[in-house]
C-alpha cells in the first residue's frame, strides 16, 4: 500500500509503526473471509481491509477522527483473525492500538459513550471495586428497564448469578512445590478473573505445585492493562503495565524467574506485547525481558510435561468441546497445546466449526457492541452445542462468562479440567 507521510510525521514513533504496518498491506482481501464482523454486517468498512483505508486516511491527514471512522473502528472486535490469515504479515493489533489511542486523543464521544467508558475503566481493572459493582448491579436490575440503552442491559445481563468469596490465593505470596523444584514461575493473576471466578488461579497454583514449581505472586501486580489499552487510553494502561513490569522484575532480580505464568489469554496477548508498548520509554529493555518471560499456562504444561492419561476414570468418555480464545489462538499463536494437553489426560476432544471466529466476548466489546456480541455469540453457541459436548473448555475468563451465558452445558477453563485428572478437585461447575 503507498503511503504519503511527510518525514516530519515520520519522526513520531507511532506514526513511523504504522506507516510500516500499513506499506506492508496488499490489498489481498484474505482479511474479509475470516472477520467476523464483516461476516456479520457485510460491509467492506467493517472488515481489516476497510479499516485499513480509514486508518491510513485519519492519520496520513493528521486530522481529528470523525463519527463515521469511530463507528467502523469501535465495530473491531480486536480479534486479530485477520493477522492469522494475512499472507502479507499485516501486523493489525499495532495499527488498530495506535488508531485507537488517536480516536482517544481527538474525537469527543456523546456523553454517554463516555460516562460508560469511564465507568468500564474505572471499575472493571480493580477486582474489589469490580465485586461492588456487581452487587449494585443485581440490586438495580428491576431499574433497567428504565434506560433505554442496549449496553446498560447488556452489563446487567453479563452479571453472574453467584459472587466467589475473595480466594486468599491471590494475596502476593510464595507457593512451595510439592517435592523438588524444578521451576520458580510467577502467577499472574488477572484482575476481571479475581472478582468473577477464582476457582481458575486456585487450580493453577495446585497443579503447578504438583509439577515441581514454586508458584509466586508477586507484590505489586495488578491488571495487565489491556481493558483500557483497547479503550484508547494509553497513560492507564502503561500504568497498569509499568507496575506489572516493576513488580516482575523485583521477582526476576530476587530469586529469579524462570517463567511468567498467564492463565488469561487476553492478558497474556498484552504482556507479550511490553516489549512493543515500551520500546521508545526507560523501561524499554526490563519490558523486554518481562514479554520475553510470558507464556500461557499451556505452553508452559507443555514444556514441564504432564503424565500420559494421567486419571482414565475420571476424563475417560467425557467429551469436551474446546473453544479457541481469539487472543489465544490468533493473538499468541498458540493452537494446539491446549488441546493436546487434554487429550493426553485422556478427555475426548471435539472442536466446533469456524472455531477461528470470535466468541464476541472481546474483552468490553459485549457491553460496548451488545447487538454484534448477542450474535457471535449465538453463532458460537450453536457451533460448540452441536458437538454434543459433555463440558466446554476454554483459556480465557471474558468467553467463558460469554459462552457460559448462552448455554446450559458447563463452561470451564482448561486448567480446570487438568487439575481435575492430575489429581485435583471437581471443577465446581461439574458440580
Amino acid at each position: 500500500m503507498q503511503t504519503f507521510f511527510t518525514d516530519e510525521q515520520l519522526k513520531v514513533p507511532a506514526l513511523a509503526r504504522s506507516n510500516e504496518i500499513l506499506r506492508s498491506c496488499v490489498h489481498c482481501g484474505f482479511c474479509t473471509a475470516t472477520c467476523p464482523t464483516y461476516q456479520v454486517l457485510g460491509d467492506e468498512l467493517d472488515s481489516p481491509r476497510g479499516r485499513i483505508y480509514l486508518i491510513k486516511e485519519m492519520l496520513e491527514s493528521g486530522r481529528a477522527a470523525d463519527e463515521r471512522t469511530v463507528k467502523h473502528l469501535d465495530r473491531c472486535l480486536s480479534c486479530l483473525s485477520c493477522m492469522t490469515t494475512c499472507p502479507s504479515g499485516v501486523h493489525y493489533m499495532h495499527l488498530i492500538d495506535h488508531a485507537r489511542a488517536h480516536v482517544e486523543a481527538t474525537y469527543k464521544r456523546p456523553f454517554t459513550d463516555r460516562a460508560l467508558r469511564f465507568v468500564l475503566a474505572k471499575v472493571l481493572p480493580y477486582p474489589m471495586r469490580f465485586r461492588l459493582a456487581i452487587l449494585l448491579a443485581k440490586a438495580g436490575r428491576p431499574f433497567a428497564r428504565l434506560i433505554p440503552d442496549a449496553r446498560v442491559q447488556a452489563m446487567l445481563d453479563m452479571v453472574p448469578k453467584q459472587v466467589p468469596p475473595v480466594s486468599r490465593n491471590d494475596d502476593p505470596q510464595s507457593f512451595a512445590p510439592v517435592g523438588a523444584r524444578k521451576m520458580r514461575v510467577a502467577l499472574m493473576t488477572g484482575c476481571a478473573q479475581k472478582a468473577l471466578n477464582t476457582d481458575i488461579n486456585d487450580a493453577t497454583i495446585r497443579l503447578l505445585r504438583r509439577l515441581g514449581c514454586e508458584v509466586v505472586v508477586p507484590k505489586g501486580m495488578g491488571c495487565c492493562g489491556a481493558l483500557t489499552h483497547h479503550m484508547g487510553r494509553e497513560a492507564e494502561a502503561h500504568g497498569f503495565a509499568a507496575a506489572n513490569i516493576r513488580a516482575f522484575m523485583a521477582e526476576v532480580k530476587g530469586e529469579g524467574l524462570d517463567a511468567i505464568v498467564i492463565n488469561t489469554s487476553g492478558c497474556g496477548t498484552t504482556v507479550k506485547d511490553y516489549g512493543h508498548m515500551f520500546r521508545t520509554e526507560a523501561l524499554a529493555e526490563e519490558a523486554k525481558l518481562v514479554a520475553g518471560l510470558a507464556c500461557d499456562i499451556s505452553e508452559l504444561l507443555v514444556r514441564i510435561g504432564l503424565p500420559e492419561g494421567a486419571a482414565p476414570v475420571r476424563a475417560g468418555g467425557m467429551r469436551v468441546a474446546y473453544h479457541a480464545a481469539c487472543s489465544l489462538q490468533h493473538g499468541q499463536q498458540v493452537k494446539s497445546a491446549p488441546k493436546d494437553l487434554l487429550k493426553r489426560v485422556g478427555f475426548e476432544v471435539v472442536e466446533p466449526a469456524d472455531s477461528h471466529l470470535c466468541c464476541g466476548s472481546a474483552g468490553t466489546y459485549n457491553l460496548l457492541q451488545p447487538e454484534i456480541s448477542r450474535e457471535l455469540k449465538a453463532r458460537k453457541v450453536r457451533t460448540l452445542e452441536a458437538k454434543g459436548p459433555d463440558v466446554i473448555a476454554a483459556g480465557n475468563i471474558g468467553c467463558m462468562m460469554q459462552i457460559g451465558s448462552g448455554t446450559g452445558v458447563p463452561v470451564v477453563h482448561t486448567v480446570e479440567l487438568l487439575d481435575w485428572a492430575t489429581g485435583g478437585p471437581v471443577p465446581a461447575a461439574l458440580g
